[in-house]
């Protein structure tokens, strides 16, 4: 989730291949695996404070976004019909011209290879920019302690899923990312399944159980996989930013709601 360049598109789209998938209807946690750690959103009212976090402030977070993330505000973070909802409103705060919400396990829970499942509808319209990430839970440093997106949607490039792994040797700022993308018509109509599985050999990153995306521990050093550490989950609706708001904002669009059915981490096998 940090700045993209605009060859990413240019990159990305020379990737991309048509995938057909069907819409995962299957909300039943898998009993053949170990589940370590997961939030159904079936309370009401704020997300549970003992599983998230917030990032809070307007200060674009390096990617010149144009909303003012709150905490502990319902119109923007809630539990509703057993999905958590973030919320990007059209709306002046903090000298921000929208507010959304920017929801974190770091303090919470981090982990250390397994499986990260998502169930999400996303949002659509011009400027909408949202995403399923994880970073180290000890980041001094970006992006030479990682940062691995799992999911990112532009607006403005309608039903086109992102996953990208950053690390020093290889990333956007350099032009050597990790990155793939592939096409799904209705990401902003029916649910799907994001899912990444992490091991000490690889990355793979799925869409209802299709991959698309693979980051392979080929070269063994840290410039290249710093991915041998505790990171945490990020679930997050930007607006605007480099990449988000590269062909403008919609203010027409607004409010865009991002629902979430569940989060579950699995330990591999």
């Amino acid at each position: 989730m940090k700045i993209k360049s605009k060859n990413i598109i240019q990159l990305c789209t020379a990737a991309v291949f048509m995938l057909m998938v069907t819409n995962c209807t299957s909300t039943k946690a898998d009993s053949g695996r170990k589940l370590i750690w997961s939030d159904e959103f079936n309370g009401k009212g704020l997300p549970d404070s003992s599983k998230w976090n917030y990032d809070v402030g307007g200060d674009g977070y390096g990617n010149n976004e144009a909303q003012f993330y709150t905490k502990n505000r319902p119109e923007n973070a809630r539990m509703e019909k057993g999905n958590l909802v973030i919320e990007a409103r059209k709306e002046n705060w903090e000298n921000n011209k929208y507010t959304s919400a920017r929801l974190l396990t770091k303090g919470k829970f981090s982990f250390q290879y397994g499986t990260v499942e998502v169930r999400a509808k996303l949002p659509k319209g011009r400027g909408t920019w949202p995403a399923i990430w994880m970073m180290s839970e000890n980041m001094k440093k970006w992006p030479d302690d990682g940062e691995l997106d799992i999911m990112e949607h532009v607006g403005y490039h309608q039903g086109y899923i992102h996953a990208s792994v950053h690390t020093k040797k290889y990333n956007h700022i350099q032009g050597t990312q990790k990155t793939d993308t592939v096409f799904v018509k209705d990401v902003s109509e029916k649910f799907h399944v994001y899912k990444a599985s992490w091991t000490p050999e690889k990355i793979d990153i799925y869409i209802d159980d299709q991959k698309f995306f693979t980051y392979e521990n080929k070269e063994k050093t840290n410039e290249s996989w710093p991915f041998d550490r505790p990171y945490f989950v990020i679930l997050n609706l930007a607006v605007g930013g480099f990449w988000g708001g590269k062909e403008g904002i919609d203010d027409h669009v607004f409010p865009q709601k991002y629902y979430i059915d569940y989060v579950r981490v699995y330990q591999n096998k």
